[in-house]
Order: structure tokens, then C-alpha cells, then sequence
């Protein structure tokens, strides 16, 4: 998720943290849950649908860290090697990491106060912090086994949900990989078709009645 405006730290209805942006009246998150609709909707139907080992796997929006955090934790778990790349254009500034630590969100700092462009070592495992813009991303030489796709919704940044940018997803997953997303609109879906995934429609986070998950098969 990016912006460059103005960002203020608040509570989600389950406890857990995120970040409203009052320039696009967008949350990180649910407001309904952020920790719960990450579970749900990136590590319940991204992580542990993924049968590639290692997972290697690609965000667009990293946000608070939260989908990050849960990754790891998830994996350390189920003893599954991790390969995290992190896509962020306006990535959270140290001050706000510490003012997110000290709301709750202290196991995510290591990933938001990373050093852009640096694999981070976690165990067997890695992550990685690339501030840029995804349709500027070269990841032609790449290839991801799951993407977690958190952009701002489509009515905000709708530049990040085109069919050049699917069309781009497509391209840098393996055969076999997953993309998932919150966002379950058709013209999303439709996009995500013409570009030749095999889209399917879950029961979404709460107050929110579906997401998306696509395949390339």
C-alpha cells in the first residue's frame, strides 16, 4: 500500500493496528480486523494453499509489515523456507515504525525499518524491501510461487489494478502459483482473467463477503 500523505495510526474492531490515510479515506486494513482479514485472506489462502518449497513470494503494498510478520511467524511454525520480496513506494518512515511498535506492532518493525535493496536474513529464510512502484518493477528475471496483492482498493489506485499490471503478475508467477487479494470486484476478476489466470471467489474476512484467489495453472 502507498501514499505520501498524511497517515494516522489507529485500532481495527479486533484489537490489532493499521493506519488510516485520510487523503484517500483508505485503512491498511479492515477496519472490521486487520489482523484477522490478513490471516484470512493472505496466509489462510496464500501461504498455506502454496505448495512450492521454498515459497517464494512477492507483496505489493507492504503497509504495516503485518502480512510480513504473520509470514514468518506462520512459516517459522510449519518449518517452511521463506523468500519475501516487499514492494512499498512510500514505505513507513522510522518514526512512525516506532510509534507502531509502541501501539502493539513491535515483531513487525524488522521488516519496516529494513534496508531497501538488502536481504534480511531470518533463519533460512529472507526478506527484502524494494521501495519502488510496482509497474516500474523489472521482475523479469523473477519468478514468485505466491503473490500478495494489498494494494489500495481500485477506487483509490485504480493504476495498480490494470490489465497491464495482472498481465505483469501473470508473467513473474511460476506455473502453479497463487495470487490473492481482498478485493472480489469484476472488473478485477475480469482483468485477472483476460490475462490468463483461472480466478475463484472465497467466503472473505468478516463484513466482507468474498475475496479473490487466482491460479496460473
Amino acid at each position: 500500500m502507498s501514499t505520501a500523505g498524511e497517515r494516522h495510526i489507529t485500532t481495527s474492531s479486533d484489537g490489532s493496528t493499521t493506519i488510516w490515510v485520510p487523503g484517500l479515506d483508505e485503512h491498511y486494513h479492515s477496519i472490521h480486523g486487520a489482523r484477522t482479514e490478513s490471516l484470512h485472506v493472505f496466509i489462510e489462502a496464500g501461504l498455506k494453499a502454496a505448495t512450492a518449497r521454498p515459497v517464494r513470494i512477492l507483496e505489493v503494498g507492504l503497509g504495516t509489515a503485518l502480512n510480513a510478520q504473520l509470514t514468518f511467524e506462520t512459516a517459522s511454525d510449519l518449518g517452511i523456507e521463506v523468500h519475501y520480496t516487499a514492494l512499498e513506494k512510500f514505505p513507513i518512515t522510522n518514526q512512525e515504525a516506532i510509534a507502531l511498535g509502541e501501539a502493539g506492532m513491535q515483531e513487525a518493525l524488522p521488516f519496516l525499518m529494513a534496508t531497501p535493496g538488502v536481504a534480511m536474513r531470518l533463519e533460512n529464510s529472507s526478506f527484502t524491501l524494494l521501495v519502488e512502484d510496482l509497474r516500474n518493477y523489472n521482475a523479469e528475471n523473477e519468478a514468485f510461487d505466491l503473490i500478495y496483492f494489498d494494494a489500495f482498493a481500485p477506487s483509490a489506485q485504480p493504476e495498480l489494478w490494470s490489465d497491464a499490471v495482472f498481465e505483469k503478475m501473470h508473467r513473474v508467477l511460476a506455473p502453479g502459483g497463487i495470487l490473492t487479494t481482498y478485493c472480489a470486484k469484476g472488473v478485477v476478476k475480469r482483468s485477472m482473467k483476460a490475462a490468463g489466470f483461472e480466478v475463484e471467489a472465497l467466503p472473505g474476512p468478516p463484513r466482507k463477503r468474498e475475496m479473490t484467489r487466482a491460479w496460473k495453472r
